[in-house]
């Protein structure tokens, strides 16, 4: 998804996370002062960009010291802290799937609304307020041009159905994988079946795979990492893509014949939330309060190229820069967001739809 977060390693062998574990007991004695909270940032450049767009802004103005952990999350980490009675970070980053798992689970503390103002309150995406988490982050999956094999004054598909008509529009294609679940291409698969984006859930998994029989002939690669696009995307060796959005900026913003189409893109987000039991809750509170508003978000997206969940900050960043994101006003009537309780809605079987559908396509990709 990102320029430098892989999200599909998140979850590691016994032997790292009881590692991580220790590391982890061992901050926590050092972190029982009033005025400190403990983050996890991720890492690489989306860690950099979080020290100074919210850590070191939030340090100045309350004072409470902040202590940066650059190291990625999982559920399989919460788990862990939560059933050894461990938990020492305050705030972690989540992605609507482990949101909600770990909602459902009682590992997270509730968010308290009542001390954010009330304009950002109002201002914030909806999807982006749940009971234990605040949206930070949207990035979207949307189509991409190589403008030399689709130029302006051409043809362009426009649409997943004008996507999967190869006849009309040729040219050499990817899209990704399904083998994670959640962001592979069923709903645009059924988007090009004729199913209207409003009635895309709950997914109808046999027409989803019967409409990608038709384009899986067509398709070069089905890639499985933000990496992995971006360098197809990067040696021009498709002709149109699925990608992560921001991965594309990037190489637009570089110079690459490329050019994104937003018009049924599928969005998702990151957002942050507490540990039950976390060393520091009301420095916890406070920290995501802080990191969520319009100056803050502003001042992120200018430095990694997701989307703002605090629609005020578009008041705040320059158009040309806020047209690169996929939150941007003028692209919600044509979004489509990821229905993440549909994905984790666990069957009489106990699997999740997520479980489900990762089943059927490794079974469907092999044929």
């Amino acid at each position: 998804m990102s320029v430098s977060i892989n999200r599909r390693r998140f979850v590691h062998g016994a032997s790292a996370i009881a590692v991580g574990a220790m590391i982890y007991q061992s901050r926590r004695a050092a972190a029982q002062s009033a005025g400190e909270v403990i983050a996890m940032l991720n890492g690489g450049d989306y860690a950099k960009a979080c020290m100074e767009a919210y850590v070191r802004p939030f340090e100045a103005e309350t004072g409470i010291k902040v202590t940066p952990i650059t190291d990625e999350f999982s559920m399989a980490k919460l788990e862990l802290m939560i059933s050894t009675n461990s938990v020492s970070v305050d705030v972690v980053p989540v992605g609507p799937g482990t949101s909600m798992r770990a909602s459902q689970k009682g590992y997270l503390e509730e968010i308290d609304y009542s001390i954010f103002k009330t304009d950002e309150l109002d201002a914030m995406l909806d999807f982006a307020k749940t009971p234990h988490s605040v949206g930070s982050i949207v990035y979207a999956l949307c189509m991409v041009y190589n403008i030399e094999k689709f130029p302006a004054n051409k043809p362009r598909p426009a649409t997943w159905a004008e996507f999967w008509d190869v006849e009309r529009y040729p040219g050499v294609r990817t899209l990704p994988t399904g083998e994670y679940g959640g962001e592979g291409p069923w709903e645009e698969a059924l988007l090009a079946d004729g199913v209207p984006a409003n009635a895309l859930y709950p997914l109808d998994i046999d027409r989803s795979f019967a409409s990608l029989d038709k384009i899986k002939p067509h398709i070069r690669k089905w890639f499985s990492t933000g990496s992995e696009i971006q360098q197809m995307l990067h040696d021009r060796v498709v002709d149109l893509a699925e990608s992560y959005d921001g991965r594309a900026v990037a190489l637009i913003d570089q110079g690459a014949k490329l050019e994104i189409n937003r018009n049924q893109q599928k969005m998702t987000w990151e957002s942050w939330a507490i540990p039950k039991g976390s060393p520091n809750p009301k420095n916890a509170q406070r920290f995501i309060e802080f990191i969520t508003r319009a100056d803050r978000q502003a001042a992120f997206v200018q430095l990694m190229p997701y989307g703002p969940t605090n629609r005020n900050a578009f008041k705040l960043i320059p158009e040309d820069i806020g047209r690169k994101f996929a939150s941007h006003p003028d692209y919600s009537s044509s979004t489509i967001t990821m229905n993440s309780k549909w994905y984790n809605e666990v069957g009489s079987d106990g699997m999740t739809n997520t479980d489900r559908i990762i089943q059927r396509w490794n079974e469907w990709i092999l044929q």
